[in-house]
């Protein structure tokens, strides 16, 4: 492939990986603005390392067990597996219905869920410069610098509090649900 003219197929590819992190990436999107626009990137100082967010590793049991929560109270993970295509709307409905109850009685009893804003949906607002890109995503025609103003088109959702139950030690999280054999 030549780097200088890539065909079709590479161009493609990376207009979506561009996509991605310009949507995901606010620093990536004004460079790509600027550049798109001609203006030169501002030099980095030659002593100043890459500055990059740290990346965490996270615990899996927690997720293990509010999805272990989900299967036991709303057959979750059943629903998700179940191939259904043979089956009519009607009974799609209907057992959506039972894994809804089921999921939404866990997610209340153990999570405190909040909207990220206050504003009703629909409501026109705006955004100062210094607004927190991971609790607000722009969408539509996002040019230039902040202030922006739009439209609310969700109000977001965050997690204000967790209460999942203590696990014992020796507690298997991967075990989503057992096996059930009955004699």
């Amino acid at each position: 492939m030549n780097v200088s003219q890539p065909n079709f197929s590479a161009r493609l590819s990376v207009a979506l990986r561009a996509f991605w992190r310009i949507l995901n990436d606010a620093a990536f999107a004004g460079g790509v603005l600027r550049l798109e626009s001609g203006v030169a990137a501002p030099p980095a100082l030659p002593d100043e390392p890459a500055k990059s967010a740290p990346l965490r590793e996270t615990s899996p049991d927690a997720a293990m067990q509010l999805l272990a929560l989900l299967q036991q109270e709303g057959r979750f993970v059943d629903f998700l597996e179940e191939n259904v295509t043979a089956y009519s709307d009607a009974e799609i409905g209907g057992a959506a219905r039972v894994v809804h109850e089921g999921c939404r009685k866990v997610v209340r009893d153990y999570l405190k869920i909040e909207p990220v804003r206050a504003e009703n949906e629909g409501a026109r607002l705006t955004l100062a410069a210094g607004f927190d890109p991971a609790t607000v995503r722009l969408t539509g025609n996002v040019v230039g610098q902040p202030p922006f103003t739009g439209t609310l088109m969700h109000r977001g959702w965050r997690v204000a509090q967790i209460t999942l139950p203590k696990l014992a030690d020796g507690h298997d999280a991967r075990v989503l649900a057992p096996a059930e054999v009955e004699l």
